[in-house]
């Protein structure tokens, strides 16, 4: 230990001594290890941490899957296929269900409030091993209140916190859930947050107060039951939900559904689908930008070690240990380290709440809240991953000079000094280290090239609708008061108010907006098209009122759009786009066709002809749609689109007032642009682009910096060599020349290994993103020059100083 705390103190002298090495390594390793950390505590959140119940391992999620490898899954099953999987397995010792909603809470003396809530089967909180903070928990008993009885509550501690100030007399408390009364009878232990990585329930109630409903069902293994077995038990008990499906759906897609069964010891699978992809990505991309860093910060410890030859040869010769020496050059490589990962904790904190901002800025998940509470903490696990990272970088990039430590030879280097040149080892290991960094930095910029170019493939996609001067305005008119009719009668007049605002071109309503992720579909029988019912495939649908196609900047091909007079009654008409055109009629017009919807007796007439336009996926094909008129429903839809003349975003005020003057008692849900909304579409692909960019560009400035460095100090030892040069009659330019051929002579070996990589990791890359543009050599192009012209500017000054070189000093300084 006394050697130890010397070791210290010396490494921290030297350190010191250097503040803009030092400066440059620490600010190095705190992006590299920051990077880490930041994504790590994500994935740790996400993927890797327990939720806080008995046994978290044993918990098993049951998953339905569609025969499409691009279809998620999704854990939702009836009440019946809950109670047939209950009462038949024989591999869990529990089956609990779960069923997330949204209400509104009053309570004696407080103001209504919204909150996120949950059904859960009476058994949820005794399979868990989840105890009461105060009074009980929901248990079997509760399953069948009953209509007659009031329903009983459980709130969470955090919600008995924040709203009742931890008041005991919470137990017996009278409570409105929907306008429904509930008694609260517990509180949940503090740090319990249910089964989901979304915002924490803050109110359960019984399943069955509200009826049978769907249900995310999760499982707890009996003992010794594998979830092999498991697996291959519900695979034979999912043929009842087969069947049950199969009575109620003629998709034939719905009768080839499967059921998977996943570990749920981290919670249910929903968020870990997806966002693993772009986490793990991106985990790989810093772990790339650290090696890069951790090779930077060799490469110039390697130059301060040649500086310290001397000083090593005598240290040596006066008696000190190899052994120590080496221990001494570790230390102050992994003291280094241990520095860098100090402010790599505060950028990993705000980098992790950016990350989380970023993620959740999407448009929201069918089934989730807008707004996901995944927060970053520097807790056990994080904190030692930090530290195992510092040690592992420090360890790294410490062994070279330790090793230039350890195998000092005190004969030679004192014979040596002060002579030109070095070994042409040691030259040929510092020069590998700088290909090293550039090779790796060509991969990162190659990824961002690519992930880049797949963002703007996005951007530029047509979608069959113009994006720009577009607001989109949500109304939410369930509680307004309104019958259908005169709620119809107002969004007419809302519509002719809207157009009168100055800046407003068109103005109208849809069922559903581009890019939002809802939407509508049915099967249909077409006239003079029989289908088998194998062959027969949802039709999208969308309800919208007239300047529909105008506002949105789809085209009109043939016909005519809807007007106010398309009031439904027998005589209902259809807009179809392209797509169905071409798939039930050929070459032929469809003006004058007709169709119904299976089920049903009402026939609709075709009266124009669109454009195809896409509105639940981006990359999708543009779907067989039918537009069926707005206001030959009985309630109208309540999503508004307005074309400007000006920034849309500069007429939300105006917008509001005009809605509050026609409909004063329906609130205004939402209001965006179009362009936001088809952004909030690809945020993966942003964030993905936008880190890959970044940390791309952060690797190329470690390269430069490395590569400025190595240059900077062969310059210094080549002093008197430059100065015979130019004494023998050597010119400026070629000295210059000689500089930056060497800083090209290593960027160009970096390229020829880097630029293979980063062609092999394309298909690595096209596992994780969708439609890549694989085939493009701009990526490669673009990482090749980019690294060029980082490469010449780190070479400049190096050259410039090299150019300058007195050669009468030089020979003085032999």
């Amino acid at each position: 230990m006394r050697t130890l705390w010397q070791d210290l103190r010396y490494a921290l002298r030297m350190l010191w001594r250097s503040p803009g090495f030092t400066a440059v390594s620490v600010l190095s390793l705190a992006f590299g290890i920051g990077a880490n950390t930041a994504i790590f505590s994500l994935i740790d959140t996400l993927m890797l941490r327990s939720i806080p119940v008995r046994d978290p391992g044993q918990l098993v999620e049951l998953l339905r899957k569609y025969p499409r490898p691009d279809e998620p899954r999704f854990n939702g099953f009836t009440w019946t296929s809950y109670e047939h999987f209950r009462d038949n397995n024989h591999v869990f010792s529990d089956l609990i269900g779960l069923s997330r909603a949204r209400w509104t809470v009053r309570a004696e003396g407080l103001d209504p409030e919204t909150v996120d809530g949950q059904y859960v089967v009476g058994n949820f909180f005794p399979a868990l091993g989840v105890k009461p903070a105060i009074g009980r928990l929901i248990g079997p008993r509760d399953d069948y209140t009953g209509a007659s009885a009031s329903a009983v509550a459980v709130v969470s501690w955090s919600y008995w916190k924040n709203r009742f100030n931890l008041d005991p007399a919470i137990v017996g408390k009278r409570i409105a859930v929907d306008g429904m009364p509930a008694t609260i009878i517990g509180v949940t232990r503090r740090g319990f947050a249910g089964l989901e990585l979304v915002s924490p329930p803050d109110v359960w109630l019984p399943c069955l107060t509200s009826g049978p409903m769907q249900l995310a069902l999760v499982g707890r293994l009996k003992p010794g039951v594998s979830i092999g077995q498991a697996r291959a038990e519900m695979a034979v008990l999912f043929r009842f939900a087969l069947e049950e499906i199969s009575k109620t759906s003629k998709d034939p897609l719905m009768r080839q559904l499967t059921i998977e069964v996943e570990p749920a010891g981290a919670g249910l699978s929903r968020l870990r689908d997806l966002y693993a992809k772009p986490l793990v990505t991106m985990m790989a991309v810093v772990g790339l930008l650290l090696l890069i860093a951790c090779t930077n910060i060799a490469s110039l410890l390697l130059a301060r070690a040649a500086a310290r030859q001397r000083e090593m040869a005598i240290r040596v010769s006066l008696g000190a240990g190899r052994l120590r020496l080496g221990r001494q050059a570790l230390t102050e490589s992994v003291l280094l380290s241990v520095t860098g990962s100090l402010p790599a904790i505060f950028l990993a904190y705000f980098g992790a709440g950016a990350l989380v901002r970023f993620m959740t800025s999407g448009r929201p998940v069918p089934g989730m809240p807008l707004h996901l509470e995944i927060q970053f903490h520097p807790d056990t696990h994080v904190l030692l991953f930090t530290i195992g990272v510092a040690l592992f970088a420090g360890v790294l990039f410490g062994l070279a000079p330790a090793w230039n430590a350890f195998a000092s030879a005190p004969a030679s280097s004192l014979r040596t000094s002060g002579k030109a040149g070095e070994t042409r080892l040691r030259r040929l290991f510092g020069n590998s280290l700088v290909v090293a960094q550039v090779a790796l930095s060509v991969v990162l910029l190659h990824a961002a090239g690519l992930f880049i170019a797949n963002l703007s493939d996005l951007e530029h996609l047509n979608t069959g609708f113009r994006r720009d001067h577009v607001l989109l305005v949500s109304l939410d008119p369930a509680r307004s008061g309104y019958s259908r009719d005169e709620l119809s009668l107002r969004y007419r007049e809302l519509l002719g108010r809207l157009e009168a605002i100055p800046g407003v071109r068109s103005a109208t309503i849809s069922g559903a907006t581009p890019m939002s992720g809802r939407g509508a579909s049915r099967f249909a029988i077409v006239e003079g098209h029989p289908e088998s019912p194998e062959d027969r495939r949802y039709l999208t649908l969308n309800w919208v009122a007239p300047k529909f196609f105008e506002t949105y900047g789809t085209p009109l091909l043939a016909g005519r759009e809807f007007t106010f007079q398309d009031r439904g009654g027998a005589a209902r008409v259809a807009i179809v786009n392209q797509a169905m055109a071409r798939y039930y009629f050929g070459g032929a017009s469809p003006l004058g066709r007709h169709f119904t919807f299976l089920g049903e007796d009402t026939a609709y007439e075709i009266v124009g002809l669109v454009g195809d336009a896409k509105y639940y996926e981006i990359r999708e094909t543009p779907p067989r749609t039918v537009y069926l008129s707005a206001f030959q429903v009985s309630s109208p839809p309540s999503s508004f689109a307005l074309r400007t003349s000006v920034p849309p975003s500069s007429l939300s005020g105006e917008v509001r007032r005009t809605v509050r003057d026609v409909l004063k008692s329906v609130p205004v849900g939402n209001i965006t642009t179009l362009a936001d909304q088809l952004d909030e579409s690809i945020v993966t692909e942003r964030l993905i682009a936008t880190l890959s960019g970044l940390f791309g560009a952060l690797g190329a400035s470690l390269a430069a910096i490395g590569l400025y460095g190595l240059l900077a100090y062969t310059v210094a030892r080549r002093v008197n060599e430059i100065g015979i040069r130019m004494a023998l009659g050597a010119t400026r330019s070629d000295v210059t020349r000689m500089v930056l051929g060497d800083a090209l002579g290593m960027v160009v070996a970096g390229m020829a290994i880097g630029v293979p990589v980063a062609l092999w990791s394309k298909r690595l890359a096209a596992s994780l993103i969708q439609d890549l543009p694989l085939k493009s050599a701009v990526p490669v192009i673009f990482g090749a020059i980019a690294m060029i012209a980082v490469a010449l500017v780190a070479a400049y000054v190096p050259a410039r100083r090299a150019a300058g070189v007195d050669p009468m000093t030089a020979l003085r300084y032999e």
